[in-house]
Protein backbone atom coordinates (compact mmCIF):
# COMPACT_ATOMS: atom_id res chain seq x y z
CA UNK A 1 0.00 0.00 0.00
CA UNK A 2 1.20 3.21 -0.95
CA UNK A 3 -1.20 5.67 0.42
CA UNK A 4 -3.44 8.55 1.03
CA UNK A 5 -2.47 10.72 -1.22
CA UNK A 6 0.29 9.55 -3.14
CA UNK A 7 0.40 12.30 -5.74
CA UNK A 8 1.39 16.04 -6.57
CA UNK A 9 -0.79 18.87 -7.07
CA UNK A 10 -0.73 22.22 -8.50
CA UNK A 11 -0.34 25.05 -5.58
CA UNK A 12 -2.90 27.22 -4.91
CA UNK A 13 -1.37 30.18 -2.63
CA UNK A 14 -3.55 30.33 0.61
CA UNK A 15 -2.94 33.15 2.66
CA UNK A 16 -3.37 32.35 6.49
CA UNK A 17 -4.75 35.52 8.57
CA UNK A 18 -1.16 36.24 10.03
CA UNK A 19 1.85 35.09 8.20
CA UNK A 20 1.48 32.05 6.15
CA UNK A 21 2.83 33.04 2.46
CA UNK A 22 6.82 32.28 2.21
CA UNK A 23 7.72 33.33 -1.34
CA UNK A 24 10.85 31.20 -2.93
CA UNK A 25 13.22 35.03 -3.33
CA UNK A 26 12.85 35.17 0.91
CA UNK A 27 14.99 32.11 1.57
CA UNK A 28 18.11 33.93 1.00
CA UNK A 29 17.50 37.06 3.43
CA UNK A 30 17.23 33.87 5.83
CA UNK A 31 21.06 32.32 6.75
CA UNK A 32 20.18 29.20 8.27
CA UNK A 33 21.62 28.01 10.95
CA UNK A 34 24.65 25.01 11.02
CA UNK A 35 22.31 22.72 13.83
CA UNK A 36 22.40 19.27 14.45
CA UNK A 37 20.88 17.40 12.30
CA UNK A 38 19.40 15.25 15.34
CA UNK A 39 18.07 18.78 17.33
CA UNK A 40 14.70 17.86 18.25
CA UNK A 41 12.72 21.53 18.43
CA UNK A 42 9.92 21.95 20.15
CA UNK A 43 6.33 24.40 18.65
CA UNK A 44 4.56 25.21 21.96
CA UNK A 45 0.69 26.10 20.52
CA UNK A 46 -0.17 30.13 19.98
CA UNK A 47 -3.01 32.42 19.37
CA UNK A 48 -4.22 33.81 15.70
CA UNK A 49 -5.73 36.46 15.35
CA UNK A 50 -9.01 34.31 13.94
CA UNK A 51 -8.89 32.48 17.00
CA UNK A 52 -12.67 32.58 18.20
CA UNK A 53 -11.32 32.84 22.33
CA UNK A 54 -8.47 32.00 24.63
CA UNK A 55 -6.81 28.66 23.89
CA UNK A 56 -7.50 25.65 25.86
CA UNK A 57 -5.68 24.68 28.34
CA UNK A 58 -5.24 22.91 32.40
CA UNK A 59 -6.50 27.24 33.44
CA UNK A 60 -9.38 27.16 30.25
CA UNK A 61 -10.92 23.80 29.85
CA UNK A 62 -14.05 25.44 28.41
CA UNK A 63 -12.16 26.66 25.66
CA UNK A 64 -13.74 26.15 22.03
CA UNK A 65 -9.96 26.53 21.04
CA UNK A 66 -7.41 24.29 21.56
CA UNK A 67 -3.86 22.99 20.15
CA UNK A 68 -1.26 20.08 20.42
CA UNK A 69 2.15 20.91 21.50
CA UNK A 70 4.44 19.74 18.69
CA UNK A 71 7.86 18.43 18.29
CA UNK A 72 10.21 17.73 15.35
CA UNK A 73 13.47 17.03 13.44
CA UNK A 74 14.81 18.40 10.28
CA UNK A 75 13.42 16.76 7.01
CA UNK A 76 15.53 14.11 6.72
CA UNK A 77 15.86 11.84 3.14
CA UNK A 78 16.36 7.91 2.74
CA UNK A 79 16.83 6.26 -0.75
CA UNK A 80 14.43 3.31 -0.88
CA UNK A 81 13.41 0.72 -3.67
CA UNK A 82 9.54 1.01 -2.91
CA UNK A 83 7.65 -2.39 -4.24
CA UNK A 84 5.54 -1.59 -7.33
CA UNK A 85 7.51 1.93 -7.44
CA UNK A 86 11.42 1.34 -7.78
CA UNK A 87 13.88 3.54 -6.52
CA UNK A 88 12.60 6.47 -4.79
CA UNK A 89 13.68 9.45 -2.75
CA UNK A 90 11.81 9.59 0.60
CA UNK A 91 11.64 12.75 2.48
CA UNK A 92 10.33 12.25 6.31
CA UNK A 93 9.69 13.90 9.15
CA UNK A 94 9.84 13.17 12.53
CA UNK A 95 7.83 14.39 15.28
CA UNK A 96 5.68 13.82 18.52
CA UNK A 97 2.66 15.60 19.75
CA UNK A 98 1.67 16.17 23.57
CA UNK A 99 -1.16 17.08 24.96
CA UNK A 100 -1.24 19.86 27.48
CA UNK A 101 -4.85 21.08 27.42
CA UNK A 102 -6.31 19.44 30.27
CA UNK A 103 -8.85 16.61 28.05
CA UNK A 104 -7.79 14.22 26.35
CA UNK A 105 -7.35 14.74 21.82
CA UNK A 106 -7.86 13.23 19.16
CA UNK A 107 -4.86 13.97 16.22
CA UNK A 108 -6.17 13.37 12.79
CA UNK A 109 -3.26 14.99 10.34
CA UNK A 110 -3.05 15.95 7.40
CA UNK A 111 0.85 17.21 6.08
CA UNK A 112 1.51 18.89 2.86
CA UNK A 113 5.01 19.45 1.86
CA UNK A 114 4.87 22.82 -0.65
CA UNK A 115 7.97 23.50 -2.83
CA UNK A 116 7.69 27.22 -3.33
CA UNK A 117 10.79 27.42 -6.15
CA UNK A 118 8.91 24.39 -7.95
CA UNK A 119 5.56 25.54 -7.42
CA UNK A 120 3.92 22.05 -6.80
CA UNK A 121 2.24 20.92 -3.49
CA UNK A 122 2.97 17.24 -2.03
CA UNK A 123 0.80 15.23 0.46
CA UNK A 124 1.91 12.64 2.94
CA UNK A 125 1.72 9.09 1.79
CA UNK A 126 1.69 5.78 4.10
CA UNK A 127 3.95 3.51 3.09
CA UNK A 128 5.10 0.07 4.96
CA UNK A 129 8.37 -0.02 3.19
CA UNK A 130 9.46 3.45 4.24
CA UNK A 131 7.88 3.01 7.65
CA UNK A 132 10.44 0.29 8.13
CA UNK A 133 13.73 2.27 6.85
CA UNK A 134 12.76 5.03 9.50
CA UNK A 135 12.12 3.09 12.38
CA UNK A 136 15.16 1.68 11.68
CA UNK A 137 16.85 4.61 11.51
CA UNK A 138 15.38 6.36 13.95
CA UNK A 139 14.21 3.83 16.69
CA UNK A 140 15.76 0.85 16.42
CA UNK A 141 14.46 -1.04 19.39
CA UNK A 142 10.70 0.02 18.67
CA UNK A 143 11.16 2.24 22.29
CA UNK A 144 9.21 4.93 20.59
CA UNK A 145 6.47 2.86 18.16
CA UNK A 146 6.41 5.42 15.31
CA UNK A 147 3.05 5.73 14.26
CA UNK A 148 2.23 6.77 10.47
CA UNK A 149 -0.54 9.51 9.51
CA UNK A 150 -3.41 6.80 9.79
CA UNK A 151 -2.22 4.77 13.17
CA UNK A 152 -1.56 8.03 14.84
CA UNK A 153 -5.36 9.01 15.63
CA UNK A 154 -6.03 5.65 16.77
CA UNK A 155 -6.29 6.76 20.08
CA UNK A 156 -6.66 10.35 21.53
CA UNK A 157 -3.15 11.73 22.70
CA UNK A 158 -3.82 12.15 26.60
CA UNK A 159 -3.62 14.80 28.41
CA UNK A 160 0.08 15.54 30.41
CA UNK A 161 0.04 16.09 34.06
CA UNK A 162 0.87 19.91 35.40
CA UNK A 163 4.70 19.72 36.24
CA UNK A 164 5.38 16.16 34.48
CA UNK A 165 7.08 15.22 31.66
CA UNK A 166 4.86 15.34 28.38
CA UNK A 167 3.29 12.06 27.38
CA UNK A 168 4.36 11.96 23.51
CA UNK A 169 3.31 10.09 20.68
CA UNK A 170 6.05 9.71 18.11
CA UNK A 171 5.02 9.28 14.48
CA UNK A 172 6.44 10.13 10.82
CA UNK A 173 5.16 12.13 7.69
CA UNK A 174 6.45 10.68 4.10
CA UNK A 175 6.55 11.94 0.66
CA UNK A 176 7.61 10.37 -2.30
CA UNK A 177 7.52 12.49 -5.40
CA UNK A 178 5.14 10.60 -8.18
CA UNK A 179 6.71 12.40 -11.28
CA UNK A 180 9.64 9.75 -10.71
CA UNK A 181 9.92 6.75 -12.88
CA UNK A 182 8.12 4.03 -12.36
CA UNK A 183 8.11 0.03 -13.38
CA UNK A 184 6.63 -0.09 -15.98
CA UNK A 185 6.26 2.98 -17.15
CA UNK A 186 4.86 3.73 -21.00
CA UNK A 187 7.11 6.07 -22.77
CA UNK A 188 4.34 8.46 -23.21
CA UNK A 189 4.11 8.23 -19.61
CA UNK A 190 8.33 8.25 -19.04
CA UNK A 191 8.29 11.90 -21.28
CA UNK A 192 5.84 13.60 -19.61
CA UNK A 193 7.32 12.78 -16.09
CA UNK A 194 10.53 14.10 -17.53
CA UNK A 195 9.07 17.28 -18.11
CA UNK A 196 7.70 17.65 -14.63
CA UNK A 197 9.93 18.98 -11.74
CA UNK A 198 10.76 16.88 -8.49
CA UNK A 199 10.64 17.40 -5.27
CA UNK A 200 14.42 16.08 -5.00
CA UNK A 201 15.35 19.05 -6.32
CA UNK A 202 13.55 21.69 -4.02
CA UNK A 203 15.64 24.63 -2.20
CA UNK A 204 13.19 25.99 -0.34
CA UNK A 205 9.76 24.87 0.95
CA UNK A 206 7.16 25.01 3.93
CA UNK A 207 5.59 21.69 5.90
CA UNK A 208 2.32 22.45 6.71
CA UNK A 209 0.37 20.43 10.19
CA UNK A 210 -3.12 20.67 9.80
CA UNK A 211 -4.77 18.84 12.60
CA UNK A 212 -3.19 19.85 15.30
CA UNK A 213 -5.60 22.62 16.48
CA UNK A 214 -9.55 22.11 15.94
CA UNK A 215 -10.02 26.43 15.37
CA UNK A 216 -10.96 26.39 12.17
CA UNK A 217 -12.89 29.99 10.63
CA UNK A 218 -15.01 30.62 7.73
CA UNK A 219 -14.23 33.57 5.78
CA UNK A 220 -14.82 34.97 2.14
CA UNK A 221 -12.93 33.60 -0.75
CA UNK A 222 -10.09 35.40 -2.16
CA UNK A 223 -11.60 37.27 -5.58
CA UNK A 224 -14.36 35.14 -5.50
CA UNK A 225 -17.80 36.34 -4.46
CA UNK A 226 -20.48 35.19 -2.72
CA UNK A 227 -18.40 32.40 -1.94
CA UNK A 228 -16.96 31.32 1.69
CA UNK A 229 -13.56 29.18 2.51
CA UNK A 230 -13.35 27.40 4.94
CA UNK A 231 -9.95 27.90 6.95
CA UNK A 232 -8.06 25.41 9.45
CA UNK A 233 -5.73 26.83 12.48
CA UNK A 234 -2.49 25.10 10.50
CA UNK A 235 1.11 25.01 12.00
CA UNK A 236 3.56 26.26 9.31
CA UNK A 237 7.42 25.32 8.93
CA UNK A 238 9.47 26.69 6.54
CA UNK A 239 13.22 25.04 5.14
CA UNK A 240 15.81 25.87 3.35
CA UNK A 241 18.22 23.79 1.36
CA UNK A 242 22.23 24.38 1.00
CA UNK A 243 24.15 22.83 -1.93
CA UNK A 244 22.97 22.18 -5.29
CA UNK A 245 19.77 20.67 -6.31
CA UNK A 246 21.15 17.71 -7.75
CA UNK A 247 22.39 16.47 -4.38
CA UNK A 248 19.69 16.17 -1.47
CA UNK A 249 21.05 15.26 1.58
CA UNK A 250 19.89 15.67 5.37
CA UNK A 251 23.04 17.77 6.57
CA UNK A 252 22.01 20.30 3.76
CA UNK A 253 18.65 21.01 5.35
CA UNK A 254 17.53 23.61 7.52
CA UNK A 255 14.85 24.68 9.21
CA UNK A 256 14.01 28.71 9.18
CA UNK A 257 12.16 29.60 12.27
CA UNK A 258 9.75 31.42 13.98
CA UNK A 259 7.25 28.44 13.38
CA UNK A 260 4.02 30.06 12.85
CA UNK A 261 0.67 29.06 13.28
CA UNK A 262 -1.98 30.18 10.59
CA UNK A 263 -5.36 29.87 9.04
CA UNK A 264 -5.00 28.12 5.93
CA UNK A 265 -7.23 27.38 2.95
CA UNK A 266 -9.04 24.21 3.51
CA UNK A 267 -11.15 21.90 0.83
CA UNK A 268 -13.52 21.38 4.19
CA UNK A 269 -17.18 22.36 3.24
CA UNK A 270 -18.92 23.06 6.33
CA UNK A 271 -22.24 24.32 4.83
CA UNK A 272 -24.93 26.87 7.29
CA UNK A 273 -21.99 26.81 9.49
CA UNK A 274 -20.47 30.31 11.42
CA UNK A 275 -18.83 29.51 13.92
CA UNK A 276 -15.31 30.23 14.11
CA UNK A 277 -14.64 27.28 16.00
CA UNK A 278 -16.64 24.46 16.75
CA UNK A 279 -16.87 21.90 19.67
CA UNK A 280 -15.61 18.51 19.34
CA UNK A 281 -18.11 15.82 18.93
Amino acid sequence: MTGRWGRSLPVVVLVGAVGGLWPAGTAAAYPPPKADEKAEREVKPAANLLDSDKLAGPDNPNSRVWALDFRFKDPRVLTLNIPGRGQRTVVFLWYQVSNNTGLPRTFIPEFELKAHDLDMVYRDEVSPTAEAAVRQKEDPGNALQIKNSVTVFNEPIPPSMPNAVARSVTGVAIWMDPNEPSPGDSDKTLAEKAKKPKLSQTMNFSIYVAGLSNGWAETDAVGQENRRVVRRKTLQLNFVRDGDRTHFEDVNVHWVPPAQWIYRGSTLELPGLRNPAAPDK
